[in-house]
């Protein structure tokens, strides 16, 4: 077509793209051809179908997915203000500048096919780093990124309809359980930072290490989320008698993801919340932890060889809050209790925590065996009805 359609493969697919300048507008397509004879005809009838929409006065310049993506940034970062953390939306402006605008940048919104989509995960399977593939977490959060640039583009009518964005050929994945210390693996943990506060490695670390023991029992006897307990005051914690056991436990007011919740502590969560206010003459505005003593406590994992768990998944402090609801469960507590106590839904206990618990399963209601007549007895009636029958009618005489 003297030079007006230029044919084209990306690395990692097999079939051949076409591409042209129409009304001042690069635009790109897919001829789904592994040929170059039969890629040519159809980049040649793709150009000519452009032309006489042109003509038509149906094809109109369209936006580039670059436009749509800066426009995105810019409505969700104003929008979500408050609602979203900032480095959430850091996130999706770093896929897009490092991962989507490469790929996707020049192209029209509405010539986004399901099968660019495709080329995109066979591009990003193949350009790794370090020669290995991306986590298919990574391609997943790339992908709803892209889906909510294009759903922009179609809010604004630059695209009439999303293309379909499922992954083909996919199969169920497997659930993985979240990371937890078992209550052996928990004593070790309690065990050791124990240890640590008493005698720590130097007297300068004395103090991180008494706030790592104590951040520990906390934990694990409230089940707070990390962030939630990043952000505690003084004045979100009373110490409270709970009328129906007459324990001394944490009201506490939690405000995280969920927005303001409560949480009602163990009995455990009271003596650490005790030390660490008198530690550091705490004022209600003060905050619990002004610093997460994430390093030490993976240092102290890491000596214990508790980092890893059996599935190979990493432990992190997020694993205290899984820990809590793990031992609830095995303790009997009521499922959604649990889940109102931790701001999260039973369908997610159930599906992350519950379902791998021993405990949940009730070997009395399992191993149920079905009460059977004697052989003999069943026998000798089947072979003898008529003495039976004999037997019962000198039994009502006698009577």
């Amino acid at each position: 077509m003297d030079g007006k359609v230029q044919v084209y493969k990306r690395p990692g697919s097999p079939h051949w793209q076409c591409a042209c300048t129409v009304a001042g507008q690069q635009r790109r397509a897919t001829t789904r051809e592994e040929s170059l004879a039969r890629a040519k005809d159809v980049a040649s009838d793709w150009y000519l179908g452009l032309l006489g929409k042109l003509r038509s006065g149906e094809l109109k310049p369209g936006k580039t997915f670059a436009q749509a993506a800066d426009r995105f940034i810019d409505e969700f970062a104003i929008i979500t203000q408050g609602e979203r953390s900032p480095i959430y939306v850091e996130g999706h402006r770093q896929r897009i500048n490092n991962h989507l605008n490469p790929f996707f940048g020049r192209a029209v919104v509405s010539e986004i096919t399901a099968g660019m989509v495709q080329d995109y995960r066979i591009h990003r399977m193949k350009t790794g780093r370090n020669g290995k593939p991306p986590a298919r977490s990574t391609l997943h959060q790339e992908i709803v990124c892209l889906r909510q640039v294009l759903k922009t583009a179609h809010r604004h009518r630059w695209l009439e309809q999303l293309p379909d964005l499922s992954p083909p050929f996919r199969a169920a994945s497997k659930i993985s359980h979240r990371a937890w210390f078992s209550p052996d693996e928990y004593k070790q943990l309690y065990a050791a930072t124990r240890e640590r506060a008493k005698h720590p490695t130097a007297e300068r670390w004395r103090d991180a290490s008494e706030t790592l023991h104590d951040f520990v029992l906390f934990m694990v006897n409230t089940g707070l989320r990390p962030d939630e307990a990043l952000g505690l005051e003084y004045r979100d914690v009373t110490v409270a008698t709970d009328e129906a056991t007459g324990q001394r436990i944490l009201e506490i007011a939690v405000r995280g993801k969920r927005g303001v919740g409560w949480c009602k502590s163990m009995p455990g969560a009271v003596m650490p919340f005790g030390r660490l206010q008198a530690r550091a003459n705490g004022g209600p505005r003060d905050r619990l932890f002004p610093a997460l003593p994430r390093q030490l406590f993976n240092t102290i994992l890491e000596e214990l060889d508790l980092k890893v768990d059996r599935e190979g998944q990493r432990r992190t402090t997020y694993s205290l809050r899984h820990t809590y609801i793990c031992m609830r469960l095995m303790e009997g507590a009521d499922i959604y209790q649990v889940a109102k106590n931790c701001r999260t839904s039973v369908e997610m206990i159930e599906t992350y925590y519950a379902s791998h618990i021993k405990n949940r399963i009730d070997a009395s209601a399992i191993n149920v065996r079905k009460t059977r007549a004697s052989p003999d007895r069943s026998a000798n009636a089947a072979v003898r009805p008529g003495l039976s029958r004999a037997r019962s009618k000198v039994s009502t005489a006698k009577t």
